[in-house]
């Protein structure tokens, strides 16, 4: 048995105060977006209970997919390392940037080398000490977590996302070649890879190269964030559906137009020659009043691997 915890866009709060330089891009429309918005939305403890409830939970393992960050100031990028240290160490927790975290040219590289640690595969080489590479490739017990960025600065007004055809090409190597190996394959991504997800200025413009992938080499999960709402659906795969399931901002108080703050626990058993079992316990916040609770459970069908 494997317990993966997974929880997204926890947009890390509070802002710092950017310079006029630092204002004079698209960040203006982003601080302007927190000042009225976010700080209110997110600026709570919700994100620190939620973790503190995660780890009483005790998961082997912790996925992280994207959007630590708001506008991606050198500052953010600093503090939210610090951060992810405080939450656990490398080895337990891996990370998938979001287009917040590539919020303008140069921030993704300035991330990448600042959270590398976290997003860094099993025996990687590293080209550039301190750079990430995608896909990652994490071995933990019976999973094979798969990273994967759609993170990439956009213009003003869009959070769109793209994989590109390089690493589509790795990731089909890779999810086949951990197939072979019989693993059960975890794709982290941070925006959704199926369509009518989002708006579609929000949109992961090449999704379908993803769903080709996977649908060529098969995955038994995928986890996204981006929405900031909870979804289940499913992807086509080699030998039938591939659960896709989404998580709310970790970070959102309760009231919104978005659910509150939350996380999901898998629970992950090999079942033999019937594959594997896979159990979600969806856990956080009702009200602004209540604790964290249980807010939903339900048993995954996995698809059965053909050999």
């Amino acid at each position: 048995m494997f317990r993966l915890a997974h929880f997204s866009d926890p947009h890390l709060g509070p802002l710092p105060d950017p310079s006029l330089l630092q204002l004079l891009s698209k960040r203006v429309l982003g601080y302007v977006n927190w000042r009225r918005n976010r700080l209110r939305a997110m600026g709570g403890d919700y994100l620190a209970r939620l973790l503190d409830d995660m780890e009483q939970r005790t998961p082997d393992h912790i996925a992280l997919t994207g959007d630590l960050v708001n506008i991606a100031l050198p500052s953010e990028i600093a503090a939210a390392s610090a951060w992810l240290g405080a939450v656990a160490a490398p080895e337990r927790l891996s990370v998938v940037p979001g287009n917040h975290d590539a919020y303008v040219p140069g921030a993704l590289r300035s991330a990448m080398e600042a959270w590398s640690a976290f997003m860094t595969g099993d025996g990687t080489p590293m080209a550039h000490p301190g750079t990430a590479h995608f896909p990652y490739v994490r071995r933990r017990g019976p999973l094979a977590l798969v990273g994967v960025s759609t993170a990439r600065a956009t213009a003003p007004g869009f959070a769109t996302g793209r994989v590109g055809v390089r690493q589509t090409r790795r990731l089909t190597e890779v999810l086949a070649g951990l197939g072979e190996e019989g693993l059960f394959r975890v794709v982290l991504i941070h925006h959704p890879p199926f369509q009518g997800a989002t708006s579609w200025y929000k949109r992961l413009e090449d999704a379908s190269r993803v769903r080709a992938a996977i649908k060529r080499a098969g995955a038994e999960l995928v986890l996204h964030g981006h929405t900031h709402v909870d979804s289940r659906t499913s992807i086509e795969g080699p030998d039938g559906p591939v659960p896709v399931i989404g998580v709310p901002s970790a970070s959102h108080a309760p009231g919104g137009r978005k659910p509150a703050a939350r996380y999901n626990l898998f629970t992950i058993t090999a079942a033999g020659d019937a594959g594997w079992t896979c159990s979600l316990e969806e856990r956080g916040f009702r009200t602004i009043d209540g604790g964290i609770e249980e807010i939903d459970r339900a048993d995954l069908t996995i698809p059965r691997r053909r050999r």
